[in-house]
């Protein structure tokens, strides 16, 4: 049985993203809420990294962060060396939802993004589109209408729109729930491909336990909220991963596992609270 490990730094590799001792809280009124607490991590180019924990644990939060749409109340987050201040096209965020513009098509909507680095260049940005198109397999609907797209083919469009500008890291926030069974496991393999042929850097979040023994290189394991990191699991197999592999599958059990120990500890933690020590 796989057990989570640390996994050791790449001494002769510069890291792409380093979140150093990141907190934040969110205030509204009168009242404070910890979202994240002390977190801190490493990712290399060229790993896919995978965030779980329960609900509300500030996996989105961090993610944000990273993004630059939220900042941190404490601590910094690094791409190369260089502190995130703001969005920028070097991180680029697939949502939970498509966010496709209904009045652009398939090839309009890949392409949104490049309109100003290639303002002056249409041919360019056609090409480009071409490329993705082609690589998620959508050539064909190039012309089609957001409404004439299954929610499958509006989850590639999307990854393909995220994926133009050529960002360093590609940023994925659960688009895949409210797909069907069969449309996941056909996303999945889409997604490993891409990620063979581009070597992108993707940092991606998940409840689906299999999801992220089949998608991830590393899997940080997130304590509840405030959320920390409770521990690491490196994914040791080949790609392209099969979701219903029964390696995948002892992975995912290992992780289940990690969720439900941070579970009961809390629930104990909650019926016998720690009684005061006397002095």
């Amino acid at each position: 049985m796989v057990a989570p490990v640390p996994t050791e730094k790449a001494s002769n590799q510069e890291a792409i993203l380093t979140v150093e001792n990141v907190s934040k809280r969110f205030v509204s009124g009168k009242q404070q809420v910890a979202a994240v607490n002390n977190v801190s991590l490493t990712v290399y180019p060229g790993e896919f990294v995978v965030f779980v924990g329960p609900s509300g644990c500030g996996k989105s939060t961090l993610l944000n962060m990273i993004a630059g749409f939220e900042k941190p109340s404490e601590g910094q987050i690094l791409v190369l060396d260089q502190p995130v201040t703001r969005p920028h096209p070097d991180r680029l965020m697939m949502f939970q939802e498509h966010a496709l513009f209904p009045w652009l098509n398939v090839i309009q909507n890949v392409t949104y993004g490049l309109r100003w680095k290639y303002r002056f260049k249409p041919r360019f940005r056609r090409q480009r589109g071409r490329e993705l198109l082609k690589m998620i397999h959508l050539e064909e609907f190039e012309k089609a209408r957001v409404h004439e797209l299954s929610g499958g083919m509006k989850q590639r469009a999307a990854l393909a729109r995220a994926l133009a500008p050529d960002p360093k890291i590609l940023l994925i926030d659960e688009p895949f729930p409210a797909l069907d069974a069969l449309t996941r496991q056909k996303l999945y393999g889409d997604l490993q491909e891409i990620f063979t042929q581009t070597r992108k850097t993707i940092v991606s979040i998940t409840h689906d336990m299999r999801e992220a023994a089949c998608l991830g290189d590393r899997v940080f394991i997130f304590t509840g909220r405030p959320g920390q990191i409770r521990s690491e699991l490196k994914i040791d197999l080949p790609r392209p991963r099969d979701l219903n592999d029964p390696k995948v599958a002892e992975y995912a059990q290992v992780l289940m596992k990690e969720l439900e120990d941070d579970s009961s500890e809390e629930k104990a933690a909650s019926l016998h609270p720690q009684l005061p020590t006397l002095t």
